[in-house]
């Protein structure tokens, strides 16, 4: 398998998705929708929803049943990463290699964008649960949207940023208090793509269990790798500015930890993760390579 081939097709792929499931332009919210198209439509990876399409194909569910609900992940994913980006926030001027949200349109746009995005994630799952006339597959969605939700709130990104701010007025942060915040902003979301495919498919409950704990592993271990790359990074290739953390003292994996312990720490949870894959009853050799090729990622 050529990897990297894979992984372009199957981006581009999701390109053609999620833009399907955008608004238009139109009437009086033109400019906010033209803010949040442009948010979304700025590039990534697209790990999120390429870890619910291929969970949901792994466990042989139905592409139409993920579409709707990786294409809303990714929605939610822009949403933080351009409130992230305001001046209130991270102050970033540049993500994804272009400018940010608010640096094109204004900040009080960025806001408004970011907020039309979340809620716009939750009207296309719920268009697509009212939908449904299969009632097993309904009742799939429901749970799957649940978890999303969930994911996305207080108990899950929402919270991990609450703890990040919070963390940015104290002398110093606690290991466990990163970790949270680790888990919560970053890892929250992960776990959603890989369990939100799997519940779609009808996966078996052991599988789905794991999944979950395998996208805590990978998305602490992603995060980690973030702040690694915040160190030794360059910005042209992440596409944003980089040694911010440092400068503004801020809390990471590697001031609390050291830059060799986040390394293997990084490796560690990744090694971990892949062994549980290993276990689950059913087999997707591009979603092996992909978690594996998170440790060994330039951006």
């Amino acid at each position: 398998m050529d990897f990297e081939k894979e992984c372009e097709e199957r981006c581009s792929h999701l390109n053609e998705v999620i833009r399907a499931y955008l608004p238009k332009p139109e009437g009086y919210a033109a400019r906010v929708i033209e803010a949040m198209n442009y948010s979304v439509e700025a590039g990534g990876k697209r790990l999120r929803p390429m870890f619910v399409l291929e969970s949901c194909r792994m466990y042989g569910g139905e592409e139409q049943d993920a579409a709707p609900f990786l294409a809303a992940l990714e929605m939610i994913h822009t949403y933080s990463l351009v409130h992230d980006d305001l001046p209130e926030m991270d102050n970033d001027e540049y993500r994804r290699g272009k400018k940010t949200t608010h640096a094109v349109f204004g900040a009080g746009m960025a806001v408004i964008a970011g907020d039309g995005l979340l809620n716009f994630a939750y009207e296309t799952v719920l268009r697509a649960i009212a939908e449904e006339k299969r009632e097993d597959v309904r009742t799939r969605k429901i749970r799957a949207a649940c978890l999303m939700a969930e994911n996305a709130g207080v108990y899950g990104m929402v919270g991990g940023q609450c703890a990040d701010l919070a963390g940015e007025g104290k002398s110093s942060v606690t290991a466990e208090e990163l970790w949270y915040i680790h888990k919560h902003k970053t890892a929250c979301m992960i776990e959603s793509g890989l369990a939100i495919g799997a519940i779609l498919a009808g996966a078996p409950e052991k599988d789905i269990n794991r999944l979950q704990k395998i996208g805590e592993d990978i998305g602490v271990a992603f995060q980690i790798e973030d702040d690694i790359l915040d160190v030794r990074g360059s910005a042209a290739e992440l596409g944003k500015s980089t040694g911010k953390d440092a400068a503004e003292n801020k809390a990471t994996y590697v001031s609390v930890h050291g830059l060799a312990q986040a390394e293997r720490d990084a490796e560690k949870l990744t090694r971990e993760a892949l062994s549980l894959f290993d276990s689950l009853s059913a087999e997707n050799e591009f979603l092996r390579a992909l978690i594996q090729s998170l440790m060994t990622r330039t951006h």
